[in-house]
């Protein structure tokens, strides 16, 4: 696949031909159908900002489409990023003309928002990276995937739009390959697999459930484990990749992880054995392994990241327990 040069960017205009398998469906749902390279809350916002038209005219985003229609989209060009470039640490596992993926470290937020100005993954990848997508918006350049706050481990940012799209397709398609290491409590074993939609909680808002009323599909893999006692130390794999799904998929099957204050993870009294758990400041959720096609050649790459130092002193103290009781 060819890339673009760093040319000065323009606005895109699209035309689009409803055909007969689209008849009566959403026109957002339809663009983001026909477009999968462009995320629904960005579809949303060209609609609502009057960037679409539906045979000349703007309409709302729940207007049907029917065959013959014809869907014009004026897609502004993307502007510079406006969040400020930080020295923060960041560790960098490859650079190369279209990507970086980086080892994003625990406590740090991918982008900025409302409480988050800066401190942001964005801020660090503005201060260590020359060049990035506009696609995501002036807050979120280059962001292709998100970690949760308290999750450490690989991401992979584009750096231009063509590496943005193809990248984002590669994820809406579950074409990437991604493990997390967790330590959960109980003993789970190797080959569970999880599948349960995901939605907002009915009674909080600002928590997923498999209860939620309307939910979108994912599905959790364990496909390793190394036991202690009353622990269990799992390799998980996920194809789909919904707000705090590892999290919510192990406890709702009673094996919650460990220091997760959100979804059962905390214990007040802890044993002998479980007492190191206590300098645990986040939950034990580590994304160590990425594979994806590298959107250049047509490669399939594969990216670890280290287990870092906060979660390695919890498994060496273990092991250590574990090696002396045998």
């Amino acid at each position: 696949m060819s890339m673009p040069p760093g040319d000065v960017a323009q606005d895109t205009l699209e035309q689009l031909d409803v055909t007969d398998e689209y008849d009566g469906i959403r026109l957002d749902h339809y663009i983001t159908a026909v477009l999968p390279e462009r995320s629904r809350s960005q579809i949303q916002r060209l609609i609502r900002t009057r960037h679409v038209r539906l045979n000349r005219k703007s309409v709302r985003a729940s207007h049907t489409v029917h065959p013959g229609d014809v869907v014009e989209l004026e897609i502004p060009a993307a502007v510079p990023a406006t969040p400020t470039a930080e020295a923060l640490p960041l560790t960098i596992l490859h650079d190369d003309a279209d990507l970086v993926v980086v080892n994003k470290p625990p406590g740090m937020v991918v982008h900025p928002a409302a409480g988050h100005e800066s401190g942001t993954l964005v801020n660090a990848l503005l201060h260590h990276v020359a060049g990035l997508s506009g696609i995501g918006g002036e807050q979120r350049p280059g962001i292709v995937h998100r970690l949760d706050r308290g999750t450490s481990g690989a991401m992979v940012v584009a750096k231009h739009d063509a590496a943005h799209a193809e990248l984002s397709r590669q994820f809406a398609d579950r074409e990437v390959e991604k493990e997390y290491v967790a330590l959960v409590w109980g003993l789970l074993n190797t080959g569970r697999r999880i599948d349960a939609p995901l939605g907002r909680d009915p009674s909080n808002r600002q928590k997923m459930s498999t209860r939620a009323r309307r939910a979108r599909t994912a599905v959790t893999r364990v496909t390793g484990t190394e036991r202690f006692r009353g622990l269990t130390l799992a390799t998980i794999a996920i194809s789909t990749g919904r707000q705090h799904q590892i999290r919510v998929h192990l406890n709702s099957i009673g094996h919650p992880v460990v220091g997760d204050a959100v979804y059962g993870g905390l214990r007040r009294h802890l044993a002998a054995d479980h007492r190191i758990l206590a300098t645990l400041e986040r939950p034990f959720l580590h994304a160590y392994r990425l594979a994806f096609v590298h959107p250049r050649d047509g490669r399939r790459v594969e990216f670890r990241a280290d287990v870092p130092d906060d979660l390695q002193l919890v498994l060496d103290n273990l092991r250590a327990r574990r090696d002396k009781d045998d």
